[in-house]
């Protein structure tokens, strides 16, 4: 047997393995006793079917199964006596000729393997990255007033429908009717639209609903019918309008604050101010810190000038994943996918330096943090405790879950450590030209 190394060059290395008959034939051998002694074949008593019979029926696959036996251990011996680190798996070199599968030839295989770049950097209160600060102005806090004003709001009775409003219509085709459909008027698609905007109770008009929503799940959700049963409906109705809903934001009062804030935290309109310009200097920071987090990321990443094979990285995606994805997809997602893999490489690197490490309370708080925000996606909050450890719990039961949150602590763990070594040149900046950034 030989394996050959060829380095091609500081990322690329072609490994070739040559196998001649006496390399593998002893295994071989021993294979086949396997297959002979559990064979079960017709006419003969388990473990005693003939040796020519067994080579005649399993031969190929013995021989198969072998060589890649042989082959994959002598490629991990190659890795781990080179002490290489290796970017994803060995792939088939494009250099490979078909070989003859035939007992007792000779083979060749050849191996690209992709290297994992060397890593070495020192971080200092030299380096310098920038640190916004959002200006809380009164137009902002105006804003947010008028969001939370409109968050509290409810629908009240109305005479005629705005393009916020909502009709309550009754849909009525032939002998077939459809009671009390609410009707978001900015919803409304096309010319029907005109119709819905202006509408009092009483006042009838035809739609074809196909046009008016256009959305099939909405459309057979108003029409009280199976998705399915669309297709063959006939689009056109008559809608008569049985009510009209106007939202009406909250005003600004002491019920209004206790429901924001919990009975009785804010007494005063200038309690409200106090508590909006915190709220707003709240959801600043968090812009600020993930503004933060990318451009330390990105400074990190030139700092270490990280170079990978990007033509063997091309083919290793397409390779793992050809039954998904083509040559093209993987051309065309590739910048995304390398400025993603270079970030793990140089966060893994300063996992290592900073001696960092992810314990299972880290990985619970922050899948704790993403069923709290889950259910806030859904307007639940302050759910109890124990429902957001349970949900948790599950979450930590999903390796593809697991994999993510794993990756989340670690960006939390590296943009830590590094913040404290380097030097953060605070920038006050306003709203709009934070956006623009």
């Amino acid at each position: 047997m030989e394996v050959i190394k060829n380095q091609v060059d500081d990322l690329n290395i072609e490994v070739t393995i040559n196998l001649k008959g006496e390399d593998y034939t002893e295994r071989e051998k021993k294979r086949l006793a396997a297959y002979r002694r559990n064979a079960d074949f017709k006419g003969f008593r388990k473990g005693m079917v003939p040796p020519q019979l067994v080579k005649k029926i399993y031969g190929d696959q013995a021989l198969y199964e072998t060589i890649n036996s042989i082959v994959s251990e002598e490629l991990d011996k190659f890795i781990k006596d080179n002490d290489l680190h290796i970017l994803g798996e060995p792939i088939p070199s494009e250099s490979q000729k078909e070989n003859e599968w035939v007992d007792g030839s000779d083979f060749e295989f050849k191996f690209d393997l992709g290297l994992s770049p060397a890593i070495d950097f020192d971080l200092s209160k030299e380096d310098k990255v920038p640190y916004y600060k959002i200006n809380v102005t009164e137009a902002a806090k105006a804003k947010m007033k008028e969001n939370i004003f409109r968050q509290y709001g409810q629908l009240e009775e109305g005479q005629a429908a705005g393009e916020d409003d909502y009709v309550v219509v009754d849909f009525k085709q032939g002998e077939k009717v459809v009671e009390g459909a609410y009707v978001s008027v900015n919803k409304v698609e096309g010319t029907a639209r005109k119709k819905f905007v202006g509408a009092k109770v009483d006042d009838k008009f035809n739609v074809d609903v196909t046009k008016a929503f256009t959305n099939e799940t909405d459309r057979a959700s108003m029409l009280k019918m199976k998705k399915e049963e669309l297709a063959d409906m006939n689009p056109k109705w008559e809608a008569t309008v049985v009510n009209v809903k106007t939202f009406v934001p909250a005003s600004e009062s002491q019920e209004t604050y206790d429901k924001i804030f919990g009975k009785d935290v804010v007494k005063s309109s200038e309690e409200f101010d106090a508590k909006i310009a915190e709220r707003l200097e709240s959801e600043y920071k968090q812009q600020s810190d993930y503004r933060l987090s990318q451009d330390l990321r990105k400074y990190l990443v030139d700092k270490a000038g990280v170079q990978v094979p990007e033509e063997f990285l091309k083919r290793w995606l397409y390779e793992s994943n050809k039954e998904k994805y083509s040559k093209e997809d993987v051309e065309r997602e590739f910048d995304s996918f390398l400025g993603d893999f270079r970030w793990q490489l140089v966060r893994g690197y300063l996992m290592r330096k900073f001696d960092l490490k992810i314990e299972d309370k880290d990985m619970l708080d922050a899948a704790k943090a993403y069923a709290s925000y889950q259910y806030a996606m859904y307007g639940m909050a302050n759910v109890p405790e124990q429902f957001i450890t349970d949900a948790a719990m599950n979450i930590l039961k999903d390796e593809r879950q697991i994999r993510n949150i794993e990756e989340s602590v670690e960006n939390e763990k590296v943009i830590a450590a590094v913040k404290e070594k380097v030097t953060l040149q605070t920038k006050r900046i306003s709203e709009e030209k934070f956006k623009a950034l």
